[in-house]
């Protein structure tokens, strides 16, 4: 089985953001990037899949060189090969179109990404991939198992979740649940060593549109003041004249 991990590269959830140019850029100075949590997740898993049915496990990136040292640490963890398609993710289709194109050149069992990525949480890319390959997807996945050319999934609704059986070739939004925090791995000295020898492949863009563009960010307002009450008569008033919620 041959597996294509989806990685995005994402700011640290503890880094301060800034913005410039007006607020219609990113401003990358001083924070830490690390590999999008949803997509670790199915990163583990798919080494599970390696280490237990022999699968080649490959990752998968598009953006710019600035994105290699979180491709080497998927390495370090233990994929095969790297992949990154080499131009800026401008927005969720034109990033889907790159990662379908390679689908199809590598011929790809299973690919699997990250339900959403933690910066902009478009949650788009993996079911816009499964539409371009023609493959089947299962989404808010939080439970696979592959036996030959089947697949059964389970994925998270409202209320609980629902079981699926479905066939490769095969998309899934992955998310906590298909590993468990617990089930993460740090990279070892061994794995480290080992990257920096295993294939990073740099693939140039297709040509396709971008359907979306940014015009400017915003942060989120700064928190009121905190009222203290020590009544229920005057918290109920509150709720109902200031906060309008009741």
């Amino acid at each position: 089985m041959k597996i294509l991990v989806c990685i995005s590269h994402v700011p640290d959830t503890t880094s301060k953001i800034n913005f410039t140019e007006g607020d219609t850029k990113f401003d990358t100075n001083g924070v830490q990037f690390v590999i999008n949590p949803n997509d670790e997740f199915g990163l583990t898993r798919a080494m599970w899949f390696k280490e237990k049915q022999g699968a080649s496990v490959h990752v998968i990136n598009v953006g710019g060189p600035e994105t290699e040292p979180t491709l080497r640490k998927a390495l370090a963890i233990g994929a095969d090969e790297a992949i990154r398609v080499n131009t800026v993710a401008s927005d969720g289709y034109y990033v889907a179109k790159q990662i379908a194109n390679v689908v199809k050149e590598g011929g790809y069992d299973l690919v699997i990404g990250g339900r959403e990525s933690i910066d902009y949480n478009g949650g788009m890319v993996p079911g816009m991939v499964a539409k371009l390959i023609k493959a089947n997807f299962v989404n808010m996945c939080i439970g696979l198992d592959i036996d030959g050319n089947n697949a059964t999934a389970s994925r998270e609704i409202d209320g609980g979740k629902e079981n699926i059986n479905t066939s490769l070739p095969l998309v899934v939004g992955g998310q906590k649940g298909i590993v468990q925090e617990s089930d993460l791995r740090i990279p070892n000295m061994r794995g480290i060593m080992q990257a920096r020898s295993k294939p990073l492949h740099l693939k140039e863009p297709i040509e396709t549109n971008s359907e979306t563009q940014i015009s400017s960010f915003t942060k989120p307002e700064a928190k009121g003041a905190v009222k203290l009450v020590d009544n229920v008569d005057e918290l109920i008033s509150l709720l109902h004249n200031e906060a309008k919620v009741i």
